[in-house]
């Protein structure tokens, strides 16, 4: 009997070694990550990430392609794809993991919102346990925070937490880093000073791969203003806004993925991540503007990304 080794790439190897310190466990599910799906291999990585239904509702959510209402659809849409991974809420996996084990590596996400409250600050409930994740084989675990909002100390204590006791079963975290809060407005949620705030802080809990939200050339406050103009940073561009938040997540050893956010036209996205690329992100985490397309379409898009990121595309 013969095997197949899977070896890996000297690209995978050098992100690996930036993670000096971490077991071997996190590091071997690190390792899933990038060498899963069309990008294995290239430390590049798209994922499908589905937990709008809990967080906006099934129905704005879903009835815009009704297959997505069946938690299988969207094992099939990753895998079709070539996703490097599936992230979603625990229940949601476990509904429909069995038909797929060991086919794409999961990333469980442990905290969740709903939007039948519209009081409070922007906050998350803890909705699974490191245990829950760890029988369903999860390669990772997610976890939502919001830099700005009066409830971050404890979703900062929570994460810390969570990444720890992941942490000893060998699972890295992934962290959701969304600048969101009463002393925040809707355009200093995404300026670039911002997002290379909330990415650093991401790194500073102890995330292996940071998720945050494309940056827009705002700029929220008068000392990053003066701070960026004295070293002639520019921040006209996309690319260049990309660049500073990776630049901002320990120099750019900690690997840092963006959002496909609202909903965009074929060329919107595309424009959007060849920037993301031009300005050395790590990849994409797609989820309407991916499984909201019929599957055809949503399957020919997300190859498309990946193009992009192989560099065999160019936009």
């Amino acid at each position: 009997m013969t095997s197949t080794k899977i070896r890996l790439t000297p690209r995978v190897r050098e992100i690996l070694s930036w993670y000096e310190g971490e077991n071997l466990g996190v590091l071997t599910n690190l390792s899933r990550l990038l060498m899963s799906g069309t990008l294995a291999g290239s430390g590049k990585m798209v994922i499908l990430p589905v937990d709008q239904g809990f967080e906006h509702g099934p129905i704005r959510t879903f009835l815009p392609n009704p297959e997505g209402f069946d938690p299988h659809y969207h094992f099939e849409l990753a895998l079709e794809s070539g996703c490097s991974a599936y992230a979603a809420p625990w229940a949601q996996l476990q509904a429909a993991y069995p038909r797929f084990i060991g086919e794409i590596p999961l990333i469980v996400k442990m905290n969740s919102s709903d939007l039948l409250s519209t009081t409070g600050a922007p906050d998350q409930s803890i909705t699974c346990t490191v245990p829950e994740a760890l029988r369903l084989g999860a390669a990772a675990v997610g976890f939502t925070i919001y830099p700005g909002s009066s409830a971050r100390t404890d979703l900062f204590e929570e994460v810390r937490e969570i990444a720890t006791e992941a942490r000893s079963y060998g699972l890295p975290t992934v962290v959701w880093s969304y600048p969101r809060g009463e002393g925040l407005s809707k355009d200093a949620e995404t300026a670039v000073d911002t997002v290379s705030y909330a990415a650093h802080i991401a790194c500073q809990l102890g995330a292996h791969i940071v998720k945050v939200k494309p940056p827009s050339a705002t700029l929220a406050t008068e000392p990053n203003r003066k701070a960026i103009e004295s070293a002639r940073l520019p921040v006209g561009d996309l690319a260049d806004r990309i660049a500073l938040v990776v630049r901002s997540c320990f120099g750019g050893r900690r690997i840092v993925i963006f959002s496909g956010g609202e909903a965009k036209s074929n060329d919107q996205i595309l424009s959007e991540v060849a920037a993301i690329h031009k300005g050395g992100g790590f990849g994409s985490i797609m989820g309407r503007n991916a499984f909201q397309r019929p599957r055809a379409e949503a399957v020919k898009l997300l190859q498309q990304v990946m193009q992009i990121y192989k560099g065999e595309k160019h936009f």
